[in-house]
């Protein structure tokens, strides 16, 4: 693939640095952007395609359409680097060695929306990575890209980084606004939404690392050159993290174009599977969302290829497809097994429940214990049917989406693979020992 927008020049030392990425064309986005209008730069960003790079894929530009500009009222980009879902860290890549795109992209998109305060949300388990930031921040600033009157233009913008404690539930973007207010990371009920009283109930725009990272290649190329890279909704390029049973794990940016078989096995990206091995399934978006078997992912019988993009990869609706989400691409061989993936998740998903809502706080604690049970080897076939009625009682019933980024898993684990469950009930053995049954083995 040639069309890296991204990751042009990822692999020239000294990126991380303002002299080197300014050599490199760097801040050039941002010179052209000072001389736009905030509508033109709004209209780049709408005709571009974009659309968010953290999960949900809703369009940028209609977002930022959304932001509500009352007369003596500040208004704040919030950027949300809070990466927490598990399977997924390629904002971690981009933040860590060419910080100065995100910085470049907070500037152009902060000219845009008219804040003059910004700020960068980041995990608290990225510790080492806000001195990364920060240091970026000050180079800028050093060489008049922030501060009072940048470049001469009478706009003042300063960018602030603040670390989390580790909340999962605060990559919700009301989550994230109460913990930077000094709060308890709760989500808000909603509306109204953060366009109308965000951060200290002013105006608000939240988008994550990667959207932010890419609107300096829509100002550099425009929004209809960037249209033209991908396919019909799903335009531009994507940041993939790519872990699990592969050669190559790592962060790949794709268009999208490119096949599922092809990222899989192409010696460009994930290289193969290691051993010889079989596919068994892939999670393409991060753990929240569906899991999908192979026959579903690799090139059907009669010819239909699958996609790494936002429609393809939905093959028809949560009945048998899934999301590119966040873009964490986990890849299970035929070794592993579904149920005890799926209890792992369960887990995670109790631990992080912020207990807001009776169905999350409950309905997942009911999850990773009915799956701990199946395991173990102690499940019936009633635990089975359990399962699916405790997911369907989570899903659409609480004010953030972790509900249902732990019930999905969960229902697509039963949907593709209730055999597995049911072989799990029969040989209760299968956690001490290997029988060699294909795509039955316990790991």
């Amino acid at each position: 693939m040639n069309n890296k927008l991204l990751l042009t020049h990822i692999n020239v030392e000294g990126i991380r640095g303002f002299d080197v990425y300014r050599n490199h064309g760097g801040y050039t986005s941002v010179d052209k952007a000072l001389k736009m209008t905030p509508e033109e730069i709004l209209e780049e960003v709408k005709a571009s395609g974009l659309r968010g790079r953290g999960g949900a894929g809703f369009p940028t530009g209609m977002k930022w359409s959304f932001l509500a500009k009352p007369e003596g009222v500040p208004r704040y980009l919030v950027v949300n680097a809070d990466e927490s879902e598990p399977g997924t860290f390629k904002d971690r890549f981009l933040m860590e060695y060419i910080p100065h795109k995100l910085i470049e992209g907070i500037i152009i998109s902060s000219y845009c929306l008219g804040t003059n305060t910004s700020y960068i949300y980041i995990r608290g388990e990225y510790s080492w990575i806000p001195d990364i930031l920060e240091q970026a921040i000050q180079e800028a600033k050093d060489n008049g890209f922030l501060g009072k009157n940048i470049k001469n233009t009478g706009y003042d913008l300063e960018i602030y980084v603040q670390r989390g404690a580790g909340a999962y539930v605060c990559g919700e973007e009301t989550a994230l606004i109460e913990s930077l207010e000094g709060k308890r990371g709760n989500p808000r009920l909603k509306p109204p939404f953060p366009a109308v009283k965000g951060l200290y109930q002013c105006p608000t725009v939240v988008n994550n690392v990667e959207t932010i990272s890419s609107v300096p290649s829509i100002i550099e190329i425009s929004g209809a050159e960037y249209a033209k890279i991908g396919v019909g909704r799903s335009t531009g390029t994507k940041l993939i993290s790519a872990c699990g049973n592969i050669n190559k794990p790592g962060v790949y940016e794709i268009d999208f174009n490119l096949s599922v078989e092809e990222f899989i096995y192409s010696e460009e990206y994930c290289g193969g599977i290691p051993n010889g091995k079989k596919l068994k399934a892939c999670i393409p978006g991060g753990s929240s969302v569906p899991i999908v078997p192979a026959k579903l992912l690799l090139k059907t019988a009669d010819g239909e290829t699958r996609y790494m993009n936002y429609e393809s990869l939905s093959l028809g609706g949560f009945e048998s497809g899934t999301m590119l989400g966040s873009g964490g691409f986990i890849v299970l061989d035929e070794d592993q097994c579904v149920v005890r993936h799926t209890m792992t998740l369960a887990r995670f998903y109790n631990h992080e429940s912020c207990g807001q809502c009776t169905p999350c706080r409950e309905g997942t604690g009911w999850l990773y214990r009915i799956l701990k049970k199946i395991e173990e080897g102690k499940g019936t076939y009633e635990d089975i049917d359990l399962l699916w009625d405790v997911q369907s009682k989570i899903e659409g019933k609480t004010i953030c989406p972790l509900g249902d980024a732990a019930a999905w898993p969960v229902a697509a684990a039963i949907r593709h693979f209730r055999d597995e469950f049911e072989w799990h009930i029969n040989n209760p053995e299968c956690l001490t020992k290997n029988y060699g049954i294909a795509n039955y083995a316990c790991v």
